[in-house]
């Protein structure tokens, strides 16, 4: 019966590490891990994604870009930007004007968006940091962006609130909240639609809604307070 036990935990262990690096791509061990882990995969991370331009525009661009109508040359921050997704679909779209920084703590996913950026070198720039510490004085961005990476981060509320403290009053912020089960799965890095909305009204931020996007994510968009 021996045999019986160590095949148990050989199929418990696999199902442990298959939880912690596939799952939630090592968050529960560490930002290096979960660094290591997305220079590994980003060569192929825009394939595996199935990154569709004209679905980019629709739910992110355009929507982004609505809300940013009244300001001339907007100035965005999107955090955990990757291979560029958000900053090659705002920068392709006709009507957009501004400038976009993107900034990452995988220096290779970093380097596949400096590759699919070249065209808009002049108005755009990569930053390689980690999101709990923007190099970046507060009151700086028309708009803060960060895209199906929340729950990666270790403190993933630091990360929120600094994304807050270098956006402009007035601004917009983008977040995503992961849901379902697969949300569920990030243990405390889990909220709810009113418990994620309500953390980001503490912090400062008005007009708080939340938009149905994937199976897997909601859009979160909310205005920074004008203080007094």
């Amino acid at each position: 019966m021996i045999w019986v036990g160590m095949v148990v935990g050989v199929l418990l262990l696999g199902v442990l590490l298959y939880y912690l690096l596939v799952v939630t791509e090592g968050v529960f061990l560490g930002r290096r891990l979960v660094v290591w882990l997305y220079d590994r995969v980003a060569g192929t991370y825009d394939a595996r994604k199935a990154v569709d331009p004209d679905y980019e525009a629709f739910f992110l661009a355009r929507p982004l870009q609505h809300h940013l109508k009244h300001i001339p040359n907007p100035l965005i921050l999107d955090v955990a930007t990757g291979t560029g997704r958000l900053p090659v679909a705002l920068l392709a779209e006709p009507l957009f004007h501004g400038r976009v920084i993107g900034l990452d703590a995988s220096g290779k996913m970093l380097a596949v968006a400096a590759d699919k950026l070249r065209p808009y070198q002049f108005r755009a720039a990569l930053v390689q940091q980690t999101a709990d510490r923007l190099p970046f004085p507060a009151n700086s961005f028309a708009a803060v962006t960060c895209l199906e990476a929340l729950e990666f981060f270790p403190d993933d509320e630091t990360a929120v609130y600094e994304m807050v403290r270098v956006l402009k009053p007035g601004g917009i912020l983008l977040v995503t909240r992961r849901k379902g089960a697969w949300g569920k799965a990030f243990l405390y890095h889990y909220r709810t639609v009113a418990q994620f909305e309500a953390f980001l009204r503490v912090i400062g931020l008005e007009k708080v809604y939340t938009v149905p996007w994937q199976q897997e994510y909601d859009q979160v968009y909310g205005r920074k307070r004008h203080e007094g």
